[in-house]
Order: structure tokens, then C-alpha cells, then sequence
């Protein structure tokens, strides 16, 4: 057991799964919405406890529950429905042109991918709800750290000092679940720590309410916060709230209607400036030990995956194990069982054609394995068809392998450096003031060299708005942001552009305007009779 406690990655998820179990009470398995979790005072004898209780608000961000990866700590939903990174990349990513599932017997998959949703889906609950859990314990943190409390337990200056710190990682957290749930749902209950703990139903807040209050709480917590690159792997500093800060700004004009190109600006340089850098290798990013290799200079923030501490059916065990071929069985090279879960995922046509042309036989991020099979898929059942790819991995940059063979080590790399180059690329582009041609040609050419890819001496006249859009699938593929993406550029609903099984046709059809954002699923109305449904559902 020791040689897994020895990075300080495992460290951390030791806490992980500590706190969970410390704050495991009656009302842990809460229904959506309900914020009365309740920690007793015996708890916070050992002032480590508000450390151990922190840990358990982002170890919602890996686990479901704290008996194996079948559990969950939500009343009625299934662990592999309820995981926030999986939830998070089906809505933002299987819903799109990047992937598709053969199972669509798994629940709520088939509705996804054929953007035949309803509100009665139970991904969209699960993210709906695994999000305000955050929200839920993030709150019951501030909770127990107010003066009042720390003065009545007599807590040390040191730890309150270090509390601090911790109370701005919560406020950090929830506003993290609020973005999530602004972006995916446009709306969502408003419910901070001052509010009652019983028999309170929360107030709607809509987009521009759930805007203002986000970034009201990451410009209000910026002080307190750990400078970046300085906090232990997996928590959040400065770095972490400058980037949901451009990315609101980034999406604004989506959210409230406004331009906020400039602001997004402001904080891509200020990330720019934190220390961090390229990982060396596309594939370091994605790999078993991308919490010890190069990666670690490149990823912001990455959810926590450890194939014996951490076991759940997260978004890059879903990933490692999905993408290995049923004519291939390639999964041994990759850290898994040789067939994988069976040819469980593949690419859309329209992704495969991103990587066409000779520039890109050589381009590292291009994993597209075609065989013998054919670009399109006429039947999502047919595993056989359709081109497969190797992004993630469960091998290590060393050449060894993770510790399970089905449950991975690879943290998912939620925000990294190279999507605020994009970031940085597309905000000058759209006429926000303080960037620079020349910094953008940077920026977008050290992706390019990054890649192996030969054309990397791009001048400004080379990038126009389509070549990031398209940049940014090749890039960023698989790692939830092509939904948001596509809504940006005006190309998810309407029939502009249409891909393979879009609105559940072979070749695609229009989707109406109002699916730019999810239905409020039909158990949260239920249990908030405060809540509305969006327009269309």
C-alpha cells in the first residue's frame, strides 16, 4: 500500500476518500437540491477535519459514493449516470459531432447522441444533480468555518490561517457547479451558506443572475486563493478561477448577451503569466502518470483518477476502455484489458476529416486508427463501423502501466494551457482589446510545433475564426468542450452544419433553437416547486 501513498497525488486522494467517509451522515444520500448535510461537532476535534471536509466537497468531482464504483451518494441514481467528469463529457461531447456510443442501451446515451433528449433523461439529471451536491457541500464548509464557529472550538491561528485559503477553494468550487449549470441549463436553484438549512426551497436564478453571482465570487475569493502552480495537485488556485472566468467572458455574449472579449483577454495573459507551459508531448496529457510527467506544467486543473484509490466509472475510464477497437482489440499497449470494453466508442465522420490532408498524417494528436473500417457509421450498433482513436491512455511515459487494468490512473485534464491559447486566439479575433497578432501567431504555432505538425509558421492572415473552431476539435477533442463550442460559433441547433446522427438522422437534420441548453430534469422540478422548465421541453 505504501508505494501508492507516496506521490502527493495519491496523498491527496487518500484524503479524497477519507472525507467522504467522515462526512458520510444520514443526509448524505441527498436528493437534488437539498443542502442540509449536517457534520458533527466531535468531527473538528482534530482541527486536519477541515482539510479531510474540503477534500470530500472536490472528491465529488471523482467519486459517486464511498463504497466502490457501484455506489452513489445520491438518492436514486446510478453511479456510471451520476459521475460529474462522465455526466459533464456526454452532455458537452456525445451530444456533438466528436463521438459515438454502441451501447445505447446504457441509460439515457441513445437520446444523447441523437439529440433526442427529454427532460426525463437520466444523464442530464445526474449532471443536474452531482453539480448541486458540490454546491450542497461546498456550503456546509462555509458552514462550519464561519468566526463564530472557529472561536467556539477554540481553533488555532494557524489553522485559521490556513482556513482562509480552504473557505476559498469551496466558494471556488460551487462557483465551478454554477458554471456548469449556467452554461448546460441556463438556469438553476441559487442556494449559498446563509441560507436556511430546512424546509428551504432555493430561489431560480436565471443566466444573467448565475453570471453575475460567479463572477462576483471568483473576483471576490482572487486574494485567497494559492498562486498558481503553488497548491497540492487536484485543488485550485488563482489559475483555476481565471480560467472559468474566461471562459464565462469567452461565452458571454451566449450567456447575457454582451461582448466580453476584452475581459476574456485579461485573464488568458494573467494565466499566460502564472508559470505554466506546454507539456513536451501531446500524449503526456492523457497518460497514467500525467500528474508526474510533463504534463503537469500544462494542466490547470485535472479531476482526480486512481485505479485502486479512486474506482468509479469516470470520464477517463470510460474513455481509456471505450476507445479500444472491436476489430483491433488494441487495449494492451494502452494499460487494459486487450478488448476493452469492446469497440464501446468511435468517432463521427465529421471529426475524421478534421485530420485530412497530408499536414496531418503526422500530427500528434491525431490517434484516428482506420483499418479497414469504413468514416461512416450507418448503424450505431455495428461496432465495426466507423474509425476509432487512441487519445487516452493507461500506460505510463515511462513505459510501465497503471495500477488496474480497468479503473485508470489518468486524471482528466479539465482546463489546461493550450485551450487558453485558443482562448487567447478566438478573443482577439472576435475584437477584444489587448491581445496581439503577433502573441496569437505564437501561441497557435507552438500548438502546431507541439503537434509535429509541419505547418506551424501560421501568420495572422492564416487564422480566421473556422481555423480555431476547427483548431480547437483537433486539440481539444474528447475533453468536454465541443458542445459549448459549436453553440459559440452558432452551429449546434439550425442545419448550418450538420453531422452524423444529428437530431437522429444518418446524415443530420436541424435541431431546433431552444436545445442550446438542457431541460431542468423533471425529478429537480418535482422537489422545487421554485423551478421552471426551459423553453421547448
Amino acid at each position: 500500500m505504501k508505494k501508492y501513498i507516496k506521490t502527493i497525488k495519491n496523498l491527496f486522494v487518500v484524503i479524497l476518500l477519507t472525507s467522504v467517509v467522515a462526512s458520510c451522515t444520514k443526509d448524505l444520500n441527498i436528493v437534488p437540491e437539498d443542502d442540509q448535510t449536517v457534520l458533527s461537532d466531535a468531527l473538528f476535534e482534530n482541527e486536519n477535519a477541515y482539510l479531510e471536509v474540503l477534500a470530500g466537497t472536490y472528491a465529488n468531482l471523482s467519486l459517486t459514493g464511498v463504497d466502490g464504483p457501484e455506489s452513489s451518494n445520491i438518492k436514486g441514481l446510478d453511479a456510471g449516470t451520476s459521475q460529474y467528469g462522465r455526466t459533464l463529457l456526454y452532455l458537452q461531447t456525445l451530444s456533438a459531432d466528436q463521438m459515438i456510443w454502441s451501447y445505447e442501451n446504457d441509460p439515457g446515451t441513445r437520446e444523447l447522441q441523437r439529440n433526442i433528449w427529454t427532460a426525463q433523461n437520466p444523464v442530464i439529471l445526474g449532471m443536474f444533480s452531482r453539480a448541486m451536491v458540490t454546491v450542497a457541500f461546498a456550503n456546509n464548509f462555509l458552514r462550519e468555518t464561519t468566526k463564530e464557529k472557529l472561536d467556539a472550538r477554540n481553533v488555532s491561528t494557524a489553522t485559521r490561517e490556513n482556513i482562509v485559503t480552504y473557505r476559498a477553494e469551496a466558494r471556488l468550487l460551487r462557483a465551478l457547479s454554477y458554471y456548469n449549470l449556467m452554461d448546460l441549463y441556463g438556469k438553476a436553484p441559487m442556494v449559498v451558506e446563509t441560507d436556511p438549512t430546512a424546509g428551504f426551497n432555493p430561489p431560480q436564478a436565471d443566466r444573467t443572475e448565475l453570471f453575475t453571482f460567479i463572477e462576483s465570487e471568483l473576483l471576490a475569493i482572487d486574494a485567497d486563493l494559492m498562486a498558481p502552480k503553488t497548491n497540492q495537485h487536484g485543488r485550485a488556485d488563482k489559475a483555476v478561477a481565471w480560467m472559468i472566468l474566461a471562459k464565462m467572458y469567452l461565452n458571454a455574449e451566449v450567456y447575457i448577451g454582451e461582448a466580453k472579449y476584452t475581459e476574456c483577454l485579461t485573464e488568458c495573459k494573467k494565466i499566460i503569466g502564472g508559470g505554466f507551459s506546454l507539456a513536451t508531448n501531446y500524449a503526456h496529457l492523457f497518460m497514467a502518470d500525467n500528474n508526474t510527467n510533463s504534463a503537469i506544467n500544462e494542466i490547470i486543473f485535472p479531476l482526480i483518477s486512481d485505479g485502486l484509490i479512486t474506482q468509479n466509472y469516470g470520464p477517463t475510464t470510460v474513455m481509456v476502455n471505450g476507445e479500444i477497437g472491436s476489430l483491433e482489440a488494441n487495449g494492451i499497449p494502452l494499460g487494459v484489458g486487450a478488448s476493452g470494453w469492446g469497440g464501446a466508442l468511435r468517432v463521427r465522420k465529421q471529426f475524421a476529416q478534421l485530420f485530412d490532408g497530408g499536414i496531418f498524417s503526422g500530427d500528434t494528436r491525431n490517434t484516428i486508427i482506420s483499418g479497414t473500417r469504413s468514416i461512416d457509421i450507418t448503424d450505431i450498433s455495428d461496432k465495426d463501423q466507423g474509425y476509432i482513436i487512441e487519445k487516452y491512455s493507461n500506460a505510463t511515459s515511462t513505459g510501465t502501466f497503471g495500477s488496474d487494468q480497468t479503473f485508470v490512473d489518468t486524471d482528466f485534464p479539465l482546463f489546461r494551457l493550450a485551450d487558453v491559447y485558443l482562448m487567447y486566439a478566438e478573443a482577439h479575433l472576435r475584437g477584444g482589446s489587448g491581445g496581439s497578432n503577433a502573441d496569437m501567431e505564437t501561441y497557435i504555432n507552438a500548438l502546431r510545433t507541439r503537434a509535429n505538425n509541419p505547418q506551424n509558421n501560421l501568420t495572422a492572415a492564416d487564422i480566421s475564426l473556422e481555423f480555431i473552431l476547427d483548431e480547437r476539435a483537433r486539440e481539444l477533442h474528447w475533453e468536454a468542450h465541443r458542445r459549448q463550442d459549436l453553440i459559440r460559433f452558432g452551429k449546434f441547433t439550425g442545419g448550418n452544419y450538420n453531422w452524423a446522427w444529428k437530431g437522429n438522422g444518418s446524415n443530420g437534420i436541424a435541431l431546433p433553437s431552444y436545445m442550446k441548453v438542457y431541460p431542468i430534469p423533471t425529478a429537480s422540478l418535482a422537489s422545487n416547486p421554485n423551478l421552471t422548465q426551459n423553453t421547448g421541453y
